[in-house]
Parts: C-alpha cells; sequence; structure tokens
C-alpha cells in the first residue's frame, strides 16, 4: 500500500512532469494497477481494516434497556448484571460503548458562558485550611476562612472564623465587605445552615444583615457547585498560593497573613481569563457599586446575666473574669470576634473587659479582678479572728495557792 507521500509524489510526476504510468510502477516498485488507482482517487490512502466483533455486541441490547431504566447506572453496576447473562468482557470496552450510547437516554447538563455586570454580584463562601489553626495555651482548633469575591473584577477578601454559626459567619462576612470596600447588588451563597432556611428564604439573622446593609440574596440549587466557580477556583489558589510552606502562631497571625496575600498576590495577579488584574477592573467596577454604611450592622453575641459569688462569665468554654465588686448585679456581656465585654446594666459600668481567646476550657482572669479577689480574701479572713485575753502571770500566782 502507498503512504501519502508516494501518493503525492506520484500524482505530481504524472499530472506535471508527464511521466508514464509503466515508469512510475518501475520507480516505485508497483503494479501498474496500484499507479493507476493513486491517479484517479482524489483522496489521500487511509489505512483501515475491518472491524472484529467485541465481547460485547450481543449485549448492547441489553445495555441500552438498562440505561433506559436509568440512565446514570454507573459501568460497574452494568457490568455485575450483564455478567449472570454471559457478558466475560472487560469493562474498558464497556465504559467505551456507554460513553457513545448514554447521552440517548441522560443527556448531559449543558452550560453556557456566563457574563457578569459589574457591580450585580459577589459570590461567597467558607473555605477550610488544611491544618488547624494555633489558638494559644499549646492548642489548635479547626478554623474556616469567609470568603467573598466580586463576580466582575475578581478582587477578593477573606476573614478567619472559628464556627460555622451565623454570628460568626455573618462577622467574617462583614469583615470582608468593609475591605473591599463597596457592596455590590446581590450576595450568592450556597445553601449554609446558619444563613438558609430552605426554600430560598434567608434566616431571620442573614436577611436583618442583608436588610441592614441594603443588598439582596440569592441561594444556588443544592449540589451545584459550578453555579459559584468564581469562589471554587478562588479556593483553589487558596489551597496552592496562600496555604503551603506557611506557619501561623495565632490566629491574628494568620489573618494578617492571610490580608497580605490577599493585597500582594492574589488581588494584584493577572488573571488569565479577565486578561487583566483584579485591582484594575474594580477600578472600572466601583462606579457600578454602593458605599459601605456608615452605620454597620451589631453582630456581637448579647447575653445578660446576674454576677456570681464566683465571677465569671462562660463563652465557648473559656470562663472570663468579671469585676468581683459588681457580684449579685445583672451585667450584659458583648461577644465579639476580637473581644469579651461586660457592663452593668443598672449603671453602665464597665465590668470586665478582655481579649477574645479560641482557646478551649481555659480561665482568663484580668489583673484587677485577681488583686480585687485577693484584698476581699484578705478581708475576711482579717475579720474571722478572735481576739483572746492575755492574763498577766502574777494573776495566776494569786488564784493558784502556792
Amino acid at each position: 500500500m502507498l503512504n501519502v507521500e508516494q501518493w503525492a509524489e506520484i500524482r505530481r510526476l504524472h499530472f506535471i512532469e508527464k511521466v508514464a504510468i509503466r515508469e512510475l510502477a518501475r520507480r516505485f516498485g508497483v503494479h501498474r494497477k496500484t499507479i493507476r488507482r493513486a491517479i484517479t482517487n482524489t483522496s489521500p490512502p487511509k489505512y483501515s481494516r475491518p472491524r472484529r466483533p467485541s465481547l460485547l455486541d450481543p449485549y448492547k441490547d441489553e445495555v441500552r434497556r438498562l440505561l433506559k431504566d436509568d440512565g446514570h447506572l454507573p459501568a460497574v453496576r452494568v457490568r455485575e448484571l450483564l455478567q449472570p447473562l454471559g457478558y466475560v468482557g472487560g469493562e474498558t470496552i464497556l465504559k467505551e460503548h456507554l460513553r457513545e450510547v448514554r447521552p440517548l437516554f441522560a443527556p448531559p447538563r449543558t452550560y453556557q458562558r456566563t457574563v457578569y455586570i459589574p457591580g450585580e454580584l459577589a459570590q461567597c463562601d467558607l473555605w477550610e485550611p488544611a491544618r488547624e489553626i494555633p489558638v494559644g495555651y499549646g492548642q489548635t482548633r479547626r478554623g474556616y476562612v469567609v470568603t467573598c469575591t466580586l463576580c466582575y473584577s475578581r478582587l477578593s477578601a477573606g476573614a478567619l472564623i472559628f464556627s460555622k454559626e451565623a454570628p460568626d459567619i455573618l462577622a467574617g462576612l462583614l469583615r470582608c465587605i468593609v475591605r473591599i470596600g463597596a457592596l455590590p447588588t446581590k450576595l450568592v451563597w450556597d445553601r449554609e445552615g446558619a444563613l438558609h432556611a430552605g426554600g430560598g428564604r434567608p434566616t431571620l439573622p442573614f436577611a436583618a444583615f442583608c436588610g441592614q446593609l441594603t443588598v439582596g440574596w440569592l441561594f444556588l440549587a443544592a449540589r451545584d457547585p459550578e453555579a459559584k466557580g468564581v469562589e471554587e477556583r478562588g479556593h483553589r489558589f487558596l489551597r496552592t498560593s496562600f496555604e503551603p510552606g506557611r506557619l501561623f502562631a495565632s490566629p491574628a497571625d494568620f489573618q494578617r497573613q492571610l490580608d497580605e496575600w490577599y493585597d500582594d498576590r492574589a488581588n494584584v495577579r493577572f488573571h488569565r481569563t479577565l486578561r487583566a488584574r483584579p485591582v484594575d477592573r474594580f477600578a472600572e467596577e466601583r462606579a457600578s457599586l454602593r458605599a459601605v454604611p456608615a452605620d454597620l450592622p451589631d453582630l456581637d453575641r448579647r447575653m445578660v446575666l446576674r454576677v456570681p459569688p464566683q465571677p465569671y462569665a462562660r463563652v465557648d468554654t473559656v470562663d472570663y473574669s468579671l469585676d468581683p465588686s459588681f457580684v449579685g448585679r445583672r451585667v450584659e456581656l458583648r461577644v465579639s470576634q476580637t473581644e469579651v465585654r461586660a457592663a452593668a446594666l443598672d449603671s453602665g459600668e464597665l465590668v470586665a473587659r478582655h481579649e477574645r481567646t479560641f482557646a478551649r476550657h481555659v480561665t482568663v482572669t484580668a489583673l484587677e479582678h485577681a488583686r480585687v479577689l485577693r484584698e476581699q480574701r484578705e478581708a475576711r479572713h482579717a475579720a474571722a479572728e478572735v481576739e483572746v485575753e492575755r492574763r498577766p502571770l502574777a494573776r495566776y500566782d494569786q488564784v493558784i495557792p502556792a
């Protein structure tokens, strides 16, 4: 059989140089009929051989019947159902056949190209670092990062939190919005339990948060990560660029390094999809975004308690000291992501102020509270002492005869 190069050379010699068929047969060492076929055939020669029968051929009708009942039936299960019928072929040929016929019974999902309007959407999500975060007292704890990305410019921000409760998620989200410095029209979330109440409706804390910021919300369908691909790609970039090779000393150190990474790496890199840098696109998008209001939502946890005789308040398994002079009085405890603060309800006086710790089962005591406790204890001991009369020895000589 002639190859493509020989076929092309034969046609050139015959039609341009007018070489006879007999001479071409002699030069190429083939029969004259082969030369005539090369001259008359206008398509390049192709190597082909007849298709050999497959071990799967007798069972293709059964495969179609199975797919008609369940178009998403896995190849492993199809093979298991064919083997009792006598199928002894391999899994590879079965998978290749299923790849060809499955779209006839279960049409694959199609995607349209997404075009984002400036200022319209921001995708939000939770990313979990692979390693636990050091939180002090020799402890580590699982952390989560609330991420927020403007869909048009891809400008991003992230905030570290330690629970998936609504106050913590919303506090992280608010921090992201403040760092971005602008508000989109809607916030896109998947069905996070603390924010989604079911049926596309928000929970009360999330609805109140959006109402105070005057932004809308959009909950995605279940099991649809492709719908927020902008944020999913951002998480992949966090895993490959931010996390490897880093050590963190504390939650504050983690947040500091995360902010620097967004400022110096993520938001200034050349984005292959955009063919631009996010900071440059954000300059274009800013005109379509709204300013962050001056009055931000109050997301502190609040609780009212009466200062017990042992003046401590427990927050997330941690005991924080209260001013012992307020024992018996009611105080309001406010817990934010950075501090724990208590104030007297009747007078508004400051009862306690501690930097919040995310360690577990520890006791945090302020020096001034420890000093007051010690002074009160010493005063109680002094009041409990009994004065005993001391008589001179001569008095005993008078009473006891010699």
